[in-house]
């Protein structure tokens, strides 16, 4: 399928962004049996691409877009002539009964049979209605624009809400490389307690206890590979492609740290499709008042055509004789057709008056979708900036606590530290990871959502 020819999608910031790679989510040997072929990777630029090809919310917009595009029609505007072909073929049986002052006596006629046949085509065209018909004109081209902008903004809710959803997949993947990490720590905790057991230095309960911290992160595990199953059911389900495809990402959540607030507010003044939208609103609202003024002007059309007639009356009398009769016509007819509109219970200045307020609110819902968009970008790029000091922050504290559990880990295998201790480290290891993953996560939510309203997810051509 062809994308509509008035855009362009550019995947180029998402493009610029996935290159850096990471391996898949190593398969969990205790969930998965190891005969299972590696599932097929996915991009982000593929996701995006197999989005705008089959996302059935984009599909219908497109074909809104169609519609639009038809309804541009000199025709429709009125500029063009209207041609019809008529045909008339009707019978008639009467009983007829015919007196007059000089024949008393009535003659009469039971059953008489007539017919009548009538066709033309006739043409008329107006010339002049007080330039409503080029009103109209530009009111269809404005509303086929404004239905563009309708469907490039939903292109771009759309693209933002599969890039959540893709990278809500990579994070749910990372969360569960943590618990696999996670679960060999516990395995060596396992070993190095059951040797201690072995050689007498240590007690068979904390075996045991070894064991039960090693299920639990089992279970995380378990429940953590349902909610990524989700995850992809969702990102599939925007794809629109079967629900149980499975697939790994194979981009990493990177996020730019260079956006700034005025190129943001810049790009939607320039090209929010919302805020575009809005305007040619209001452009649509000042065409129907127009078009209503022009209907105070006298209209002025052609009118001509060409046809048959021909008339077989069975019931007519000459004298008091019962006769058939036959007409018949052929030939061209032609005029001007003229009106002026002089009064019609004040219904025209009604009409004047409810175009204004439609102008007045239209212009009231631009202002206040600037407004929005204004408070929108405000506060996706107050997140931004917050995320961005929570990322560096999570980021240095992920080091600190993988270099604890390596000393608690080499601590506990020479004895020095306790069991407790231990599980505290990894406890805390696995809490850093999935912060700095959420963390993360919510940045990369907050750039998505600047990029959106910029006009940077879909581009049209300049």
């Amino acid at each position: 399928m062809k994308f509509p020819s008035f855009l362009f999608f550019s995947l180029l910031p998402f493009a610029a962004l996935a290159q850096q790679q990471v391996p898949a989510a190593r398969p969990n040997q205790l969930a998965r049996p190891a005969t299972v072929a590696p599932a097929p990777g996915l991009s982000l630029q593929q996701a995006i691409a197999e989005a705008l090809q089959h996302n059935y919310g984009i599909l219908l917009s497109q074909k809104d877009v169609q519609i639009a595009e038809n309804n541009v029609t000199r025709g429709n505007a009125g500029q063009l002539p209207v041609v019809n072909g008529n045909l008339t073929r009707s019978f008639n049986i009467n009983n007829v009964r015919q007196q007059s002052s000089a024949r008393p006596e009535a003659s009469t006629a039971n059953a008489a049979r007539s017919n009548l046949l009538n066709t033309n085509v006739a043409a008329t065209w107006t010339i002049f209605d007080g330039l409503g018909m080029f009103i109209a004109y530009d009111r269809l081209k404005t509303l086929r624009g404004q239905q563009r902008e309708i469907t490039r903004a939903t292109i771009e809710e759309t693209v933002e809400t599969v890039t959540n959803a893709y990278y809500d997949v990579v994070r749910n993947a990372g969360k569960i490389k943590s618990l696999e990490q996670a679960l060999e720590i516990g395995q060596a905790r396992i070993d190095l307690t059951q040797a201690q057991v072995d050689v007498g230095v240590s007690a068979k309960v904390e075996v045991l206890t070894a064991r039960v911290d090693y299920n639990a992160d089992r279970s995380l595990l378990l429940q953590q590979q349902q909610t990524l199953a989700a995850a992809k059911i969702n990102l599939n389900n925007l794809l629109g492609r079967a629900s149980r495809v499975n697939f790994e990402p194979s981009d990493s959540l990177t996020v730019t740290r260079d956006l700034r607030e005025d190129a943001v507010i810049a790009g939607i003044k320039a090209n929010n499709p919302r805020l575009m939208q809005a305007r040619l609103g209001v452009d649509v609202a000042n065409y129907d008042r127009k078009l209503v003024t022009a209907s105070r002007f006298p209209q002025l059309g052609l009118t001509t055509g060409y046809g048959f007639n021909r008339n077989i009356n069975g019931a007519a009398f000459f004298g008091n004789q019962l006769v058939t009769n036959t007409g018949q016509t052929l030939g061209l007819n032609y005029g001007l057709v003229a009106s002026v509109p002089i009064f019609n219970g004040f219904n025209l200045r009604r009409q004047e008056q409810n175009a204004r307020v439609v102008e007045e609110q239209s212009k009231l819902s631009l202002a206040q979708t600037d407004l929005q968009l204004d408070a929108d970008a405000a506060t996706a790029f107050a997140q931004y900036q917050n995320f961005l000091q929570l990322l560096d922050l999570e980021e240095t504290n992920i080091q600190l606590a993988r270099q604890n559990v390596d000393i608690a880990l080499e601590r506990y295998r020479l004895g020095l530290l306790t069991p407790l201790a231990l599980r505290e480290a990894q406890r805390n290891q696995l809490a850093a990871e999935t912060r700095l993953l959420d963390i993360r996560y919510s940045a990369k939510q907050a750039e998505t959502a600047l990029r959106r309203l910029s006009g940077g997810l879909v581009q049209g051509p300049q």
